[in-house]
């Protein structure tokens, strides 16, 4: 009983550590983002061609950009060539015309280190899911099912650093950066799933199923994921409108923004009306647990509103950027908590009610 109660304090607390560690990337990554440093590191996973980067432009070659420009325009021509052969046509035309990978990026020290740092953070994140996987082996035989979810997030956080590099080579191709996004989101989802089941063995709390419940739930959860990767698209929007107008006018950004943009801002007003609706059904269950993660999602949610007013109408403060990505994906996470609480309290219902039967 001690080995099995130790096997699952140890895999959660190394899985809690790794979903932190990936939230903080998302943060960090926002912070990218909003420095315009996405192309810092011309080149992956080296950076310059270098493991620790240059601090200085007299130490790349004079013609450094053409260099790196002509590197990713050679690796965009072997994946536009993968994805013609596997019938991707149209995608690999897409990735090879597009003019950012043209687009020649001059070196600067601040964004090269922000870069740089953020894809430190990326290693360890790596380190700590690999670590996640290891302290799952225990798990094989009583639930096999906790292995193979931090098996699949080791896979996709692969799958992430390569789509990475691809994000990198395509100079932040507009695509690339979405499902970068909604990568996350699915590796954040595996790793509290694996770690709530952990622990919910041992839990007896039971709730009465709600078919509309559960149906609201998933309705906020698959709105707010959407309204990310609606976001996240706007993002892609921004930075191309900061390009054009040399990083000035921040003031004039919004309205040089597509229809995207307003369906995005207005569309949050019902995603705030939902989730209203959501508590208040979650609070006539009184439970506990539940309370306090949807007292998490109101803050979390009542936040995201301020911050979209603060970014609509004070000229986009650098600083609301990552703020605002990092806390719509704290929103999902604690979303998919209350998931994975209500699912496996309302379960342990069906199953003492099969148990009578």
């Amino acid at each position: 009983m001690v080995n099995k109660s130790s096997k699952v304090h140890k895999f959660r607390r190394i899985g809690v550590l790794t979903v932190i560690a990936v939230y903080f990337l998302i943060l960090v990554g926002g912070i990218v983002r909003s420095t315009g440093s996405g192309m810092g590191c011309p080149d992956w996973p080296k950076c310059f061609g270098s493991w620790v980067p240059p601090t200085n432009v007299n130490q790349l070659p004079e013609d450094y950009l053409e260099v790196y420009k002509q590197k990713r325009i050679d690796k965009n021509q072997k994946l536009a060539g993968y994805l013609d052969k596997a019938g991707f046509e149209t995608v690999a035309a897409y990735i090879f015309s597009h003019p950012n990978q043209y687009i020649e990026t001059e070196f600067n020290v601040t964004k090269t280190w922000i870069e740089y740092l953020n894809r430190l953070v990326g290693v360890a994140i790596g380190i700590l899911i690999f670590l996640t996987l290891v302290y799952a082996i225990p798990f094989l035989k009583s639930d096999p099912t906790i292995f193979y979810l931090s098996l699949a997030s080791f896979i996709l956080v692969g799958i992430e650093g390569w789509l990475g590099s691809i994000v990198v080579s395509t100079n932040l191709l507009p695509v690339t950066i979405t499902i970068h996004m909604a990568l996350a989101l699915v590796i954040v989802a595996l790793l509290q799933y694996a770690v709530v089941r952990a622990g919910e063995r041992n839990n007896d709390t039971t709730l009465p199923f709600s078919s509309r419940l559960n149906g609201m739930i998933w309705i906020v959860l698959l709105t707010t994921f959407g309204q990310i990767l609606l976001g996240t698209q706007i993002r892609e929007e921004i930075d191309i409108v900061a390009f054009t107008m040399g990083n000035a006018l921040r003031a004039e950004w919004i309205d040089n923004l597509g229809t995207s943009f307003y369906i995005h801002r207005s569309f949050s007003i019902i995603v705030l009306v939902l989730h209203v609706y959501l508590a208040y059904l979650i609070y006539k269950l009184k439970d506990q647990r539940l309370t306090r993660w949807t007292n998490v999602m109101l803050f979390i949610v009542l936040a995201e509103v301020m911050f979209g007013v603060i970014l609509t109408y004070f000229a986009m403060p650098p600083v609301m950027q990552p703020l605002h990505l990092t806390f719509a994906a704290l929103l999902f996470g604690a979303e998919f908590m209350i998931l994975i609480i209500y699912y496996y309290a309302s379960k342990r219902v069906a199953k003492k009610s099969v148990a009578i039967v």
